[in-house]
């Protein structure tokens, strides 16, 4: 049996008793997770071992597993045992905001993710962390820009003009631009800027890896009302924007 599996199956267990009000028997547990119940009498104990303060209780001639009211209401509001614990979970995926800002941030609230959670539940996402790693395909790397993204997304929040110097790919040139903000777009592990700019007259897509200099202007603007994002990216092919071409392709057999 995989141990992705066997995790998977005693998060399900820990979810279905955290949501049980009166309790879960074996036989209802293993019907809910299609398996056999000695797995599931294996999988309790295991969380047991692992120090969930998960307990067996006859009711009406059955016995029915359940979890401690104490580890349930030790929960802050609105956020549920296993919803903290996902969150966690999910740090592995966002290592491709490593050196910015937004990562120091991440780091730091799954820090406090982490003192909230009960000592049952720390133990357990230990144990997973020795086994469970989530891999993310490969991303550049942005420590070397994190002052140029940092003045971006301040510059983004605050509605302030900037002026950059933008090496163009195609061109092979650096020219001098005044872009107002209007998004930071991180897209196939690449940041992007989206904004108005004012040297094409139009809404354009820069690499945030490819600006040179940054310098953030006084001149406050404002995002037209009838810009919409999704709108925008849903009409360009991966980053590159331009009226739809039509083609027709001949195939010889």
């Amino acid at each position: 049996m995989a141990r992705g599996d066997q995790l998977g199956r005693q998060w399900k267990i820990i979810q279905t008793l955290i949501s049980s009000k009166i309790g879960k028997s074996a036989a209802d547990l293993a019907q809910d997770l299609e398996c056999n119940p000695r797995t599931i009498y294996r999988d309790l104990e295991a969380l047991q071992v692992a120090g969930f303060p998960i307990y067996t209780d006859r009711v009406d001639g059955k016995n029915l597993w359940s979890l401690l009211d104490t580890v349930k209401h030790q929960i802050p509001v609105p956020f549920s045992l296993t919803e903290l614990m996902a969150l966690y979970f999910s740090r592995d995926m966002l290592k491709v905001f490593k050196d910015t800002a937004f990562y120091d941030s991440l780091v730091s609230l799954f820090e406090k993710v982490k003192t909230t959670l009960p000592p049952e539940s720390r133990k357990y996402l230990e144990n997973v962390e020795n086994t469970l790693h989530v891999g993310v395909k490969p991303y550049k790397e942005y420590g070397k820009f994190k002052g140029i993204l940092n003045q971006v997304n301040d510059a983004a929040v605050n509605r302030k003009s900037i002026e950059i110097v933008y090496y163009t790919m195609s061109r092979k040139k650096e020219s001098r631009r005044r872009v107002n903000p209007y998004r930071i777009w991180f897209f196939n592990g690449t940041f992007y800027l989206i904004g108005f700019c004012h040297k094409r007259n139009e809404v354009r897509i820069f690499a945030l890896d490819r600006i040179k200099m940054l310098h953030q202007t006084k001149e406050i603007f404002e995002i037209p009302e009838d810009f919409n994002l999704e709108k925008f990216v849903g009409s360009s092919f991966w980053v590159y924007q331009g009226e739809p071409v039509y083609i027709k392709a001949l195939l010889s057999g």
